[in-house]
């Protein structure tokens, strides 16, 4: 804590990153990346969800999206722990914006077109800790799949 408070008065320049966001912002970004990450790899089209969900979500430019997971990895690295990032989501987002990031969540699993079972197995255990009812997540996972569905069959 004194670190980071003789960082800011310094200027540095990681430090001021980390107070230009929220501690519910880097929650959420540090549970997306955790779930890009879960099936082994970290593909271009998990990056672009990623980076579209935070920018939708919290309004951000493309440079503050940047930002943001920089400072999101750093934090995700340093802690092996999802409580504290659902705890931070818990005490500020109601349940319809919790069920928003669980969404994203699904997105992000099936931006490569499949559901592995890590993947699987993080996505309930968000669920949980997001204290998530099983059907509304259910129900968030099943219109993600449709959109996917006819996405493809459009394309």
């Amino acid at each position: 804590m004194i670190s980071r408070l003789i960082g800011l008065l310094k200027g540095d320049p990681a430090t001021a990153s980390a107070a230009r966001f929220d501690k519910v912002q880097i929650a959420v970004c540090a549970l997306l990346l955790e779930v890009a990450h879960s099936d082994g790899s970290f593909q271009e089209i998990e990056a672009r969800v990623v980076h579209d969900l935070l920018a939708k979500r919290f309004n951000l430019a493309a440079e503050a999206v940047a930002e943001l997971v920089a400072h999101a990895q750093d934090h995700r690295a340093e802690t092996h722990d999802l409580f504290q990032f659902a705890r931070e989501i818990n005490g500020q987002f109601t349940i319809d914006e919790k069920l928003d990031v669980m969404e994203g969540v699904w997105r992000l699993i099936y931006a490569d077109g499949s559901l592995d079972k890590f993947e699987d197995a993080l996505a309930r255990q968000l669920a949980t800790l997001l204290r998530l009812s099983h059907k509304d997540v259910i129900d968030r996972k099943l219109k993600v799949l449709e959109e996917v569905r006819q996405a493809r069959a459009g394309g």
